[in-house]
């Protein structure tokens, strides 16, 4: 049997960056913290924490953590239940669930989908922005219980369920646009590639996918900007600093767009892998998220 106190202790020390402060949250002394650790440590005969200037889980360790938050929901869930929905003296019982999305997605239908629920039954999202292909390493790393991605196999312990499909365009601003034909109207890769793209960061490879599906190449060389945030990104765009892939749901607010090569498009596959025993909080959010998705998002293709 796993002890409380000592996964309490690791996750205080994960959470709060160290042995110090993961002491003053628990109202423990260092060397009672550190002792916690080191018994669980040796009864499960492995390292749980890298120490360092910054304290971080080995993956065995976070694994652990994963469970942490699992009983954590699960117990908030039995409690509410025992107590017949007595609320604290505030009035209000909270509950936090984490969750890892690409920033399209949350752009543009996630929370829109799910903004009712949590008002309804207050809950708090802890959000991890990550590009669609890496998500799924906070869930597997336990910091979240559900992510949006593309990954279509389930991890372990997870179920992957399919959500839809997100269509990409490649757009620019109509000055940016007319620089990519030749005088006959045509799009000229050569053009194109001589002009920047506005790309989201340096995980994102959309653009990369555009060029190999519809001109055939692979890894070509361009100018990029990167531009980490949405609107940034798309403002960017639409201020003529270069050309990019943009979600067709968020084109009707940028008018100033227009598309390089009409129905060149990059359809993006999504998953919502989360774990397989969820608590009910859990469940009522990955109800919201495949409804939301099933309003949003093109449907797959079987």
């Amino acid at each position: 049997m796993l002890d409380a106190r000592q996964l309490e202790a690791l996750a205080a020390v994960v959470d709060h960056g160290g042995f110090g402060p993961a002491a003053q949250s628990l109202s423990l002394s260092l060397a009672a913290v550190s002792l916690r650790i080191k018994s669980l440590e040796d009864t499960l005969g492995q390292r749980l924490l890298v120490r360092g200037k910054q304290v971080r889980a080995t993956p065995a360790g976070q694994a652990l953590l994963g469970h942490v938050k699992q009983v954590r929901l699960m117990e908030a869930d039995l409690l509410d239940g025992l107590q017949g929905g007595a609320l604290p003296r505030d009035g209000v019982r909270w509950q936090s669930l984490g969750v890892a999305i690409n920033a399209d997605s949350v752009a543009s239908w996630f929370l829109p989908g799910v903004a009712a629920l949590l008002q309804r039954h207050h809950l708090l999202l802890e959000i991890l922005i990550d590009d669609q292909d890496h998500t799924h390493d906070a869930l597997r790393s336990g910091d979240v219980m559900g992510c949006v991605t593309t990954l279509t196999t389930a991890m372990r312990g997870c179920v992957a369920e399919p959500l839809g499909v997100m269509r990409y365009r490649c757009v620019a601003s109509p000055a940016v646009a007319q620089r990519c034909r030749t005088p006959r109207g045509a799009v000229s890769v050569h053009k194109l590639l001589a002009l920047p793209a506005v790309i989201f960061n340096r995980k994102d490879a959309l653009q990369d996918t555009f060029l190999e599906q519809h001109f055939g190449l692979r890894q070509p060389n361009y100018p990029r900007h990167f531009a980490p945030a949405v609107d940034a990104f798309e403002s960017a765009i639409e201020l003529g600093l270069g050309w990019g892939m943009v979600p067709e749901q968020h084109l009707a607010a940028r008018p100033g767009l227009q598309e390089i090569l009409p129905d060149a498009t990059v359809d993006v596959g999504l998953y919502w892998q989360h774990w397989a025993h969820e608590s009910l909080s859990a469940q009522r959010l990955t109800a919201a998220v495949k409804e939301a998705a099933a309003r949003h998002l093109r449907p797959m293709q079987p």
